[in-house]
């Protein structure tokens, strides 16, 4: 099997190092504007938060290990990322229902409605960024940015990439 320097060795290191750049150049920008979108909802909702109910939205009620695990998480960090969104009534508790002693966590209609607003603000920040790509540029962008989330997750987690370089991470 290759050592990491020599699979370093069989790519162009000034591209290697173009890439590392653009990517610690676009996380500081992801940060500065937390990609929060347009408008009044320009910075509305942390990437945790945002994170959080999208997974909700798109995999419906879980409890918290089973959240954690979907994001790659530990337990504790998902309960106090919780809180303030079952506080501000965007997430709701729920008994299990199939076990009444669980507990399960739920998007609420507010949440919903919140999430759904973000959402539009977002869309509407990636029409501007992106005003002059043609839709195979951005087609092509998300689908290579989506793989590069996914291999970093994979490495994060010591678990290999899916065979699906389309397969989403949180």
């Amino acid at each position: 099997m290759p050592t990491s320097q020599d699979m370093t060795t069989e790519f162009d290191p000034g591209l290697l190092d173009a890439l590392q750049h653009q990517v610690a150049v676009f996380a500081r920008r992801a940060e500065q504007t937390r990609l929060g979108g347009t408008g009044q909802l320009r910075n509305s909702m942390d990437r945790a938060a945002y994170l959080l109910l999208n997974r909700l939205d798109r995999e419906g009620p879980m409890g918290v290990k089973a959240l954690a695990a979907g994001m790659g998480i530990d337990s504790s960090t998902v309960t106090r990322q919780v809180a303030p969104l079952v506080d501000t009534g965007l997430v709701k508790r729920t008994s299990h229902p199939e076990d009444g002693r669980a507990v399960v966590l739920q998007l609420s209609p507010r949440g919903q409605a919140r999430l759904e607003e973000v959402r539009a603000s977002r869309r509407q920040l990636m029409v501007e960024v992106t005003e002059g790509w043609t839709p195979t540029e951005r087609e092509s962008f998300c689908a290579l940015l989506t793989r590069f989330n996914t291999a970093l997750s994979a490495r994060q987690s010591g678990v290999p990439a899916p065979a699906d370089p389309a397969a989403s991470t949180s």
